[in-house]
């Protein structure tokens, strides 16, 4: 089912200013490449869905702004003429039809003959493995249910642009987990042009070709999760993905000297502080860490240990450890950090 028409999209000097003048999106420039999955991210407000709505053609941008489908100017053209494919976290399924007739609306609609809606309609149930619900009510399907029918729908009548609006989170967290990699293979399978709007980073992560984090209306930084993850543009990236600890320090004989340890250090004193994760904490055997700290709490979260340390620092830090012990209260523990894998609150 892999879409030979997938298209490109630019967004051109993009802006959205609602009628009481709040302005929801700051003029954006951007290039999404066919084929590409790319996830808007960020909390509420910061102007992902205006985004993906200027995309739809469920709103126009400020004058000025335009939306190109590959080398089509789309910015007037409506939804219902744009041939995109959208799945909302409410579903927006047909209660009065079943599962087979609300896949096969969108393409009644485009008056596909018979033959050919009863074959996409069957080939999009089985790829969301929902065949045999195909004549239930859709009253009578779970949640995770519903939002397969939804996708279905969505697909079945091979859209140049798949548009999903916070899909997942209506559901629970075992449900989502399962559903992001049915998604995933689903994408990966068809091919389409995608957008994906979210405010959950782990979707972000697992989806995403590439991520936009946005905030305040702008895209804030966009990259590949690894990019995004590993090397964050600013403060707000960073905290916003992932957990980030935050230490401050002084420069001192090649050393960066901070509570609790020092790593080697050749440059200039950073004056914003820096910035490591969780995981960049290498617990380390007695006498040979450069960095300690005490055990304030320890947390099981099964595949690995989540410790909260006091190294003197004027804030918590966070490690995340994978030996199989018990780590006790007020511990005192030895790591390894690594300065390689500091990033500078001032990028």
């Amino acid at each position: 089912m892999n879409n030979a028409d997938n298209v490109s999209i630019r967004l051109e000097r993009c802006a959205r200013t609602f009628e009481d003048g709040t302005r929801a999106l700051e003029a954006t420039d951007l290039t999404i490449q066919a084929g590409e999955t790319i996830v808007f991210l960020g909390p509420s407000g910061c102007g992902k869905t205006t985004t993906l709505r200027l995309v739809a053609g469920l709103d126009e941008p400020d004058v000025g702004g335009k939306v190109w489908f590959g080398d089509e100017d789309v910015t007037a053209i409506p939804i219902e003429r744009r041939n995109v494919g959208m799945v909302f976290q409410s579903y927006a399924l047909f209660p009065n039809m079943s599962v087979e007739e609300n896949v096969a609306y969108g393409l009644r609609v485009r008056k596909v003959p018979a033959d050919q809606r009863e074959l996409r309609v069957q080939e999009s149930l089985e790829m969301m493995h929902i065949t045999d619900l195909a004549n239930r009510r859709i009253d009578q399907l779970s949640g995770g249910q519903r939002q397969r029918v939804a996708l279905a729908r969505a697909i079945a009548p091979r859209p140049r642009v798949l548009l999903l609006d916070e899909p997942l989170t209506a559901l629970d967290a075992k449900l989502r987990e399962n559903l992001r990699v049915e998604i995933d293979r689903l994408l990966r399978s068809l091919g389409i042009t995608t957008v994906y709007v979210t405010h959950d980073q782990g979707e972000a992560m697992a989806l995403g070709d590439r991520i936009a984090v946005m905030d305040k209306g702008r895209i804030a930084q966009i990259g590949t999760p690894e990019e995004i993850y590993r090397a964050p543009a600013n403060a707000f990236v960073a905290d916003f993905i992932g957990t980030m600890n935050r230490l401050f320090g002084r420069v001192e004989n090649n050393s960066l000297v901070f509570p609790g340890g020092r790593v080697n250090w050749s440059g200039p004193p950073p004056a914003a502080g820096l910035m490591f994760r969780p995981e960049d904490l290498q617990l380390a055997a007695p006498g040979s860490g450069n960095f300690t700290a005490q055990v304030v709490s320890a947390f099981f979260l099964g595949d690995h240990v989540r410790l909260v340390l006091d190294a003197g620092a004027p804030d918590f830090f966070i490690a995340r450890v994978f030996e199989r012990r018990t780590f006790a209260k007020g511990e005192t523990l030895e790591f390894t950090l690594n300065p390689h894998t500091l990033v500078s609150l001032e990028k």
